[in-house]
C-alpha cells in the first residue's frame, strides 16, 4: 500500500473536504463489489430444462438420474406428495433411484430424505408392511452417517418407525443386527445408536425377552470403554426400567446406577444422578433412604469441587428430590439439605463485582454465567422448599433466602422469582404479608421483564394479600400494605415509557381487579384520570382498549353518584363530541364495553343518544364504526319501554340510506337492513297470510286499480280528488303485509284523517292488473325497492321530503318525543305544502 498523501494526514473536516471523502469510499465501494455472476449459458440452460409433457413421476425419475443435486433434493422433498399421488408407481420407479443416489448424496439431500421418509409414515401414505420393506432398510443404511447431523436426523426416523412396526420385524430386522453393532470392535457412533434403540426397543418386547435379549447388551453399554457411551447408555436406563418393571428395575437397573454414580467421568455421574432422580418414584423407602440418600448426599458434598454444569444440574432436580425423599430425611440431614439449598442461592454473590467486564478474564465471565444459572434454578424450586421446610417455618428458616433471590443483581433470577411469587403466595395462605415488601420491590424492578413476569397472576396475588394475613376486615385491607397504589401507578408509567406496549396492555387490563381491592375513592383519584389520559394520548390501539375497559369496570363499581356522573360527563363531552376523530372512535370502543358490562338500562340512559348522535360525524370511519356497532345498541333496548329510543334509531339508519355518500359505510348498513330484514321474515310467521294476500291481488281486477287515484303532488294540491273511506280502509289493510309493525294501533287515527292527507302515508302504485301498496315508513322495503318505483311516482324534489325523499329528511334532534314517529312527520310534512 502506498503511504497517505501529505494532505490527507491534516485531516481537513471542512464540508467540501467530507464530501470528497464519501466521494472516495463510495468509488472504493464500487471496486470492492463482488462481480455479478454471468448469465447461464445456453448449455446450462438446456441441461436445466425439462420437457413440460412429462408426468411427476418421469420428471422425478429424469431428475434423479440426470439432474442436479438441488434438482434431486427438490424431488426428494416432494416424494411425501409423490406417494400420496400414486404410491405403487413411486415405490416402482422414483425409490429405486432414490436409493441410487443417496450413498453419494450430499448433507442436504440426506435431510430431505430423513424428513420425507418420517412424513410418509406419520401420514399413513403406505401399509406398514410396505414401508418396512420399502424404506426401513434405506434408514438403517444411513444410520452410521460420517455427519453427526445427518446420523441423528436418520436415527429420529428410525426412533418413531420403532413406536409402529411389528414385533416380528423389529426382532429380525433391528433387535438381531443390535447384538453386533453394540460390540466394542463397532465404532463409538455405532455404540451410541444401539444405545438409543435399547432404549427405544425395552418397551415392544415382553419381560422374559428384555431379560435374555436386551438387558445383556444394556450392561455391556453401562461398562464401555468411552465414557460418550456409558453416559447415553445411563440416559436410557430411565426408559428401560419403565419397560421392565419394579423387581428388575431394582435387581438390575439400580446396580448399574449406582456404579454409574461413582464414575470417573462427570458426565456420567451427572447422567446417573437424574437419572435416579427421575426414578425416585419407583423405588420404595428402603431403597431411597439405604441406597439413594447416601448417594445424593455424596453428589451434593462433592459437586462445589466439581464441574458447574454438575451445580447447574443439581440445582434444577433439588425439587424433585425434596418431593422424592420427603419424610428420610432426619433432622440433621434435613438442616444440612436447607443449607446446602441457601447456599447455591447466594452462589457467586460474595466476590466483587465493581470492576470493569472488559477487565474480566474469559473463564470467569463464563463461571458467572453458570452461577447465574444456578441461582436461577434455585428461584424456579422456592415453593418446592417452601413445602419441604413447612409453610410455618418460611419466616424462619426462608425468608432471608427469599429476599436475597428477589433482589438479586441479575434479571434472569428475579424474573424466575416473578413467576413463582404466586406460588409463593399461595403455599404462605395465611402468612402472606410476610412477603408484602417483595411484591412492592418487584413491581418498582427497573427491568419490565421482571414486571410483565409478575402481572401475570397479579389479580390472584393482590386478592390474596387482601383477603390473608392476620386481618381479613375490608378496612383494613390496605393497612399492610401502604405502598401499593404508589408502586402500581409507578409500574404503569414505566410500562408507558417503554417501547413494550404489551406489558402495558396486560397490566391495564390487570387492573381491572383493583375494586376488589382498594376502594373506590383511591380508585377515582388515583386510577381514573389517567385512564382517560391514555385513552387520548396513547397511539397504541390495544393500549387504549384496554385502558377503556377497565374505566369501564371502574365505573361499574363506583357507587358515588357524583363521581359516576362526571366520569360519563367526561366520556361524552371528551371522547364522543371531542375534536379528534380518533378519540370519538374510542368512545365507541367504550359504548361497546359499557354495552358488555352493564345493564341495557345503564346503557340506554347515558349512552345511546350520544352513540346514534354519531351518525351525523363527518368522519366516515366513525360513522363506520357506529353502523357495526348498530345491532349491539339496538340489543340494549326494551320494547315498548324504549320504543321513542328505537324510533329515533330508525331515523338515523333512515337518514344513512338515504344520504350516505361513502360507499362503504352505506353498503355496512344496508347489509344490516337486510339481515333485520331477515329477522323479522324468520320471527314472524306470516307465510299463509302473505300468500292470500297476493291470491287475493291476483283476483283483483284492473279496473279497480283504474278507479283508484294516484296522489301526485302539485303546486295547487287538489289535482286528484279522495275516494271513500272503505276503498281507503281496505287498501290500509293490504299494505299491513309490508310493514306489520308501521301502522299498529294507529288504523283509528288513519281514517279519521281528512281526505287531502289520506293518501299522504302510502301511494297505490298500479300496473300488470294488480295493485300494490307501498308504505313509505318501511324501512327494509324501501331499501330494496327504492330504485325499482317507476320515475312518475317518485317523490318530486321540490317538496318537503319523508324518510324515503332526497330532500331534507326530518330531524330527529328538531322534532320532540312524539314528532320523531316517522309516520307523522310525514303526515304534518304534507300538510304543511298542500
Amino acid at each position: 500500500m502506498h503511504p497517505p498523501p501529505p494532505a490527507a494526514a491534516a485531516m481537513d473536516f471542512s464540508q467540501n473536504s467530507l464530501f470528497g471523502y464519501m466521494e472516495d469510499l463510495q468509488e472504493l465501494t464500487i471496486i470492492e463489489r463482488p462481480v455479478r455472476r454471468s448469465l447461464k449459458t445456453p448449455e446450462e440452460i438446456e441441461r436445466l430444462t425439462v420437457d413440460e409433457d412429462l408426468s411427476d413421476i418421469e420428471r422425478a425419475v429424469y431428475l434423479l438420474s440426470a439432474g442436479q443435486d438441488i434438482q434431486g433434493t427438490s424431488v426428494i422433498a416432494n416424494l411425501p406428495f409423490l406417494m400420496r399421488q400414486n404410491p405403487a408407481e413411486t415405490l416402482r420407479r422414483v425409490l429405486p433411484k432414490v436409493r441410487e443416489v443417496l450413498p453419494v448424496a450430499g448433507v442436504e439431500m440426506q435431510l430431505t430424505a430423513a424428513v420425507s421418509f418420517l412424513t410418509i409414515l406419520q401420514e399413513d401414505s403406505v401399509s406398514i408392511h410396505t414401508y418396512a420393506h420399502s424404506f426401513l432398510q434405506v434408514i438403517l443404511l444411513h444410520l452410521e452417517h460420517r455427519d453427526a447431523g445427518v446420523s441423528n436426523a436418520w436415527l429420529e426416523t428410525l426412533l418413531s418407525v420403532i413406536e409402529v412396526l411389528p414385533k416380528e420385524t423389529l426382532r429380525h430386522e433391528i433387535l438381531n443386527p443390535l447384538v453386533s453393532k453394540a460390540q466394542l470392535s463397532q465404532t463409538v457412533q455405532s455404540r451410541l445408536v444401539s444405545c438409543k434403540i435399547l432404549g427405544k426397543l425395552t418397551n415392544k418386547f415382553d419381560a422374559h425377552t428384555i431379560k435374555r435379549e436386551i438387558l445383556p447388551l444394556v450392561k455391556s453399554l453401562c461398562q464401555d470403554v468411552e465414557y460418550e457411551v456409558r453416559s447415553c447408555m445411563c440416559r436410557q436406563l430411565e426408559n428401560i426400567a419403565q419397560g421392565i418393571g419394579t423387581e428388575l428395575t431394582k435387581s438390575v437397573v439400580l446396580p448399574e446406577l449406582i456404579e454409574l454414580s461413582r464414575d470417573e467421568g462427570s458426565s456420567v455421574r451427572l447422567a446417573a444422578f437424574e437419572t435416579l432422580v427421575n426414578l425416585l418414584d419407583v423405588f420404595d423407602t428402603d431403597d431411597r433412604s439405604q441406597t439413594i440418600l447416601p448417594l445424593v448426599k455424596s453428589f451434593c458434598e462433592k459437586s462445589f469441587k466439581a464441574d458447574e454444569s454438575i451445580l447447574i444440574s443439581l440445582s434444577f432436580h433439588l425439587g424433585k428430590l425434596c418431593h422424592g425423599l420427603y419424610g428420610i430425611f432426619t433432622p440433621d440431614q434435613h438442616l444440612r439439605f436447607l443449607e446446602f439449598y441457601k447456599k447455591l442461592c447466594t452462589l457467586g454473590l460474595q466476590q466483587e463485582n465493581g470492576h470493569n467486564e472488559n477487565q474480566i478474564p474469559p473463564q470467569i465471565l463464563e463461571q458467572e454465567k453458570k452461577y447465574i444459572s444456578v441461582r436461577k434454578n434455585c428461584a424456579y424450586n422456592f415453593p418446592a422448599m417452601i413445602v419441604f421446610v413447612d409453610p410455618k417455618n418460611f419466616h424462619m428458616e426462608l425468608y432471608s433466602t427469599f429476599f436475597c433471590l428477589c433482589h438479586d443483581p441479575e434479571v434472569p433470577v428475579r424474573y424466575t422469582i416473578a413467576i413463582c411469587f404466586y406460588e409463593v403466595s399461595k403455599l404462605l395462605n395465611s402468612g402472606v404479608y410476610l412477603i408484602h415488601k417483595e411484591l412492592i420491590t418487584l413491581l418498582q424492578d427497573e427491568s419490565l421483564e421482571v414486571l410483565d413476569a409478575l402481572i401475570d397472576h397479579l389479580p390472584e396475588i393482590l386478592e390474596l394479600m387482601s383477603t390473608g394475613g392476620e386481618s381479613s376486615i375490608q378496612e383494613n385491607k390496605l393497612s399492610s400494605l401502604p405502598d401499593l397504589i404508589p408502586a402500581l401507578t409507578a409500574a404503569e408509567q414505566r410500562a408507558a415509557a417503554s417501547l413494550k406496549w404489551r406489558t402495558h396492555e396486560k397490566l391495564l387490563q390487570k387492573y381491572a381487579c383493583l375494586p376488589h381491592i382498594i376502594s373506590s375513592d383511591q380508585i377515582y383519584y388515583r386510577f381514573l384520570q389517567r385512564m382517560f389520559t391514555i385513552m387520548m394520548t396513547n397511539n397504541v390501539l390495544p393500549v387504549q382498549k384496554a385502558a377503556s375497559r377497565t374505566l369501564c369496570i371502574f365505573l361499574r363499581y363506583n357507587r358515588k353518584q357524583e363521581q359516576r356522573h362526571e366520569v360519563i360527563q367526561k366520556l361524552i363531552e371528551q371522547l364522543g363530541q371531542g375534536k379528534s376523530y380518533w378519540n370519538r372512535l374510542r368512545f365507541l370502543d367504550t359504548c361497546e364495553f359499557i354495552i358488555e358490562i352493564f345493564s341495557k338500562s345503564f346503557f340506554c340512559k347515558y349512552f345511546f343518544l350520544p352513540a346514534i348522535e354519531l351518525t351525523h360525524d363527518p368522519v366516515a370511519n366513525v360513522r363506520m364504526k357506529l353502523c357495526y356497532l348498530l345491532p349491539k345498541v339496538k340489543s340494549t333496548l326494551k320494547i315498548p319501554a324504549d320504543k321513542h329510543l328505537l324510533q329515533q334509531l330508525e331515523m338515523c339508519v333512515r337518514k344513512l340510506l338515504c344520504q350516505e355518500k361513502d360507499k362503504d359505510v352505506l353498503a355496512i348498513v344496508k347489509r344490516e337492513q337486510l339481515e333485520k330484514e331477515k329477522q323479522q321474515n324468520d320471527g314472524r310467521p306470516m307465510s299463509d297470510k302473505t300468500f292470500e294476500k297476493k291470491r287475493r291481488d291476483a283476483k283483483t281486477p284492473t279496473t279497480l286499480s283504474k278507479s283508484i287515484p294516484i296522489s301526485v303532488p302539485g303546486p295547487s294540491g287538489t289535482s286528484t280528488p279522495s275516494t271513500s273511506k272503505e276503498i281507503k280502509k281496505s287498501k290500509l289493510i293490504r299494505s299491513q303485509s309490508f310493514n306489520n309493525q308501521a301502522f299498529h294501533a294507529k288504523y283509528g287515527n288513519l281514517d279519521k284523517c281528512p281526505s287531502k292527507s289520506s293518501t299522504a302515508g302510502y301511494t297505490p302504485v298500479s300496473g300488470l292488473g294488480k295493485t300494490s301498496v307501498i308504505s313509505l315508513t318501511d324501512d327494509s322495503f324501501r331499501a330494496r325497492n327504492a330504485s325499482s318505483i317507476p320515475t312518475s311516482f317518485s317523490p318530486s324534489p321540490s317538496l318537503p321530503s319523508t324518510s324515503r325523499g332526497t330532500g331534507n329528511p326530518v330531524d330527529p334532534k328538531s322534532s320532540g318525543s312524539k314528532d320523531t314517529q316517522p309516520r307523522k312527520a310525514t303526515l304534518k310534512s304534507r300538510k304543511s305544502n298542500p
